[in-house]
């Protein structure tokens, strides 16, 4: 029985890369790195005029590529959209084309901004305060306040 060798199955291959070769192209003005969302590329509108439906939305933007989802949040007591608007598309070249043609554009005559809704932001430099308050927290750090009296029983009544 020790003599007997066992097949085993190979690993299959992704026929696509797991990484998407596009998401490097994927920048904001700020420099940060868009990231995908499980189903697609996810903008969001801002500025949105109160009235708008979703019916101005689809018309703006389905111009620039299939919109698969589109996700108006409504104010409860007024009914009113609160002010965003969350679009998905499939792509990122539709995304990218929604965000370099819509930004600045007028909806129901009021300046809308678009851009990615979900980023990573770019690496910090160093010697940023940011970083160096990192460092200063964890266990080693002293403690950044006063203890309270009667902390230590020194102070205690009895």
């Amino acid at each position: 029985m020790a003599d007997t060798e066992m097949d085993i199955d190979q690993p299959e291959q992704p026929e696509q890369p797991l990484a998407d070769p596009q998401a490097s192209d994927a920048r904001t003005e700020a420099g940060a790195t868009a990231v995908r969302s499980i189903e697609g590329w996810i903008i969001i509108v801002t500025n949105v005029h109160e009235e708008a439906t979703e019916e101005d939305i689809q018309d703006l933007f389905g111009e620039f590529g299939t919109i698969k989802n589109l996700h108006m949040n409504l104010d409860r007591r007024t009914g009113y959209v609160k002010g965003y608007v969350l679009i998905e598309y499939p792509t990122l070249d539709e995304a990218k084309a929604a965000i370099k043609d819509a930004n600045e554009a007028e909806l129901l005559e009021q300046k809308i901004t678009v851009e990615f809704a979900f980023v990573r932001p770019p690496p910090a430099g160093k010697g940023r305060a940011r970083d160096h308050d990192r460092r200063q927290s964890g266990r080693g750090a002293a403690r950044a306040r006063s203890r309270s009296p009667g902390a230590d029983g020194e102070d205690m009544e009895d």
